[in-house]
């Protein structure tokens, strides 16, 4: 961010924090007290020392206008990423009050990171036109490559199609005795084939044989959404162009982002994170508020690690994305400008209409969990032991989901709201719907609630 005199809010700040410890001990490093020799500049640098438990203050900077996101810098030991202090010198910059960040001179070691940051970027870049140059690999060897992998799936596929076979011929009763091994196994086999996207779902099965009473019900559902992706593969030759991408996705096969890049100003609705014992997944929506489109960039990191695309919610950045054929996923290209606040809110819609964009979207990929969705003037309520989205409009209401009736987020959905109608961005599928964001009604900045 080149304008110092721009900045974020808290929400925003703490909407970077890799977990909710990191977010508590943050709120507690964002106040004076501890920050001696803080500073920022116009190149959108912000630095300053933190009294920790070692013999010296911990250095800690950020370039708030990183050109893949904010990029940190720490002296502390911590392996969370960012760290509590640079959420928190984050804090005390986006306070805005008062001279605890005054603009100057960047000291010696942070001017030299930030030297360091330009250097790489210009290298990246020279490296990226000098590729562009290059020959391109052997196409027919990347053909047989790719009818390689083909046949494997197949294999694979027809495999597991005997498998299902097998166990809906057994009944589902002895299932729950079988233990998680009879999954992780077959999962395995479906890896070998190389077919990822195969492989999570049967990894499925087995979480939803431990879900709960009426599993018997959804593992079943679950077991014929995974034939008919089998079934889609197996036949993909006789599938239109559209559905067939979308299944030679869903097993794994992801194509390169394809077609010309959409440059807009993409307000940034939501991100969160999911971790499994290898990776961590962002997943951040953006809206294109010239192109009206919504959609969803993904980005990984190790285990234990946040990656390295951050987007602070609720702010806007000019950059270019290109599509993913078969998913709902951009890729993020060339930006134009660093992300910066922005009035513009996402058109909302009714709970009704917001069913049957769902609907309609499973026309064109039957294994979609769920669409993006803004409803616009609902009212949180309590129905029983769960919550809804009561849309004031109409008289209709959409339950949330048990994942997000279980968060934090929701507390603070109900006190923006206080009864109120308010604009809920978030996620609409067959469990019910899943909030990221809202808005209150009239002025006012988005409020991360994952």
């Amino acid at each position: 961010m080149t304008q110092q005199g721009v900045r974020w809010t808290a929400d925003q700040v703490l909407a970077l924090a890799p977990d909710s410890m990191s977010r508590e001990a943050a709120s507690r490093l964002g106040a004076a007290g501890p920050w001696s020799g803080t500073g920022s500049s116009d190149e959108g640098a912000v630095w300053g020392l933190c009294k920790g438990g070692g013999s010296g203050p911990y250095r800690t900077a950020v370039d708030v206008a990183g050109p893949a996101g904010p990029a940190y810098l720490c002296s502390c030991p911590s392996r969370r990423f960012p760290c509590k202090h640079a959420l928190g010198l984050l804090l005390l910059w986006a306070d805005g009050s008062g001279d605890s960040v005054p603009r100057g001179q960047a000291p010696d070691w942070a001017e030299e990171w930030m030297e360091g940051r330009r250097e790489r970027g210009g290298r990246k870049a020279v490296a990226g036109q000098g590729s562009s140059g290059s020959t391109a690999s052997d196409p027919e060897a990347a053909a047989r490559r790719a009818e390689r992998r083909a046949e494997r799936i197949t294999a694979g596929a027809t495999e597991l199609e005997q498998r299902l076979a097998d166990l809906l011929r057994g009944g589902l009763a002895g299932v729950e005795q079988t233990g998680y091994g009879l999954w992780e196994e077959t999962a395995a086999r479906m890896v070998d084939a190389q077919a990822p996207g195969l492989a999570a779902r049967v990894r499925e099965l087995g979480a939803t044989v431990a879900s709960g009473p009426g599993w018997p019900v959804r593992l079943l559902e679950e077991c014929a959404l995974l034939h008919l992706l089998d079934q889609g593969w197996l036949h993909r030759e006789r599938l239109p162009e559209g559905l067939s991408a979308t299944v030679r996705s869903r097993v794994g096969l992801i194509a390169p982002a394809d077609g010309p890049p959409v440059r807009d100003r993409w307000l940034v609705l939501a991100q969160y994170d999911t971790s499994d014992p290898k990776l961590t997944t962002r997943r951040t929506w953006l809206y294109g508020t010239g192109t009206g489109r919504t959609t969803l960039l993904l980005s990984y990191g190790a285990a234990g690690r946040a990656p390295d695309l951050a987007l602070p919610v609720g702010l806007a950045l000019d950059a270019e994305v290109s599509s993913y054929p078969g998913v709902l996923r951009d890729t993020l290209g060339e930006r134009f400008a660093p992300p910066e606040p922005t009035a513009t809110r996402p058109p909302g819609v009714t709970v009704t209409r917001a069913l049957t964009r769902y609907g309609e979207a499973l026309r064109d990929d039957p294994w979609l969990e769920s669409v993006p969705v803004t409803l616009d003037r609902v009212v949180p309520t309590p129905d029983g032991d769960s919550w809804q989205l009561a849309d004031t409009t109409e008289d209709t209401a959409l339950p949330l989901t048990p994942a997000a009736r279980a968060r934090p987020g929701l507390w603070r959905l109900v006190s923006l709201s206080g009864g109120n109608p308010v604009k809920v961005f978030g996620e609409c599928g067959h469990r019910g719907f899943t909030p990221l964001a809202a808005w209150p009604e009239g002025a006012g900045d988005a409020v991360p609630l994952y």
